[in-house]
């Protein structure tokens, strides 16, 4: 799965450590999520992409190996 967080993130000027805060995880969590080392729970994805103020669809998207 990609993720488009990274962008969004710096297009609001927002640090990792203030978007983690913003969604109650760690650090760590933000850096694996935009790295693609994890893929958040649903719950979460909901939780950022309010944060970020954008749909979960224009955060995440599937890659062809997703299918």
């Amino acid at each position: 799965m990609r993720n488009f967080i990274k962008v969004e993130r710096a297009r609001q000027q927002l640090t990792q450590a203030e978007l983690a805060d913003k969604v109650k995880v760690a650090r760590q969590t933000i850096i694996a999520i935009e790295s693609g080392k994890f893929v958040p729970s649903t719950i979460l994805a909901f939780k950022i992409a309010t944060v970020l103020a954008c749909k979960v669809d224009d955060l995440f998207s599937l890659e062809e190996l997703d299918w």
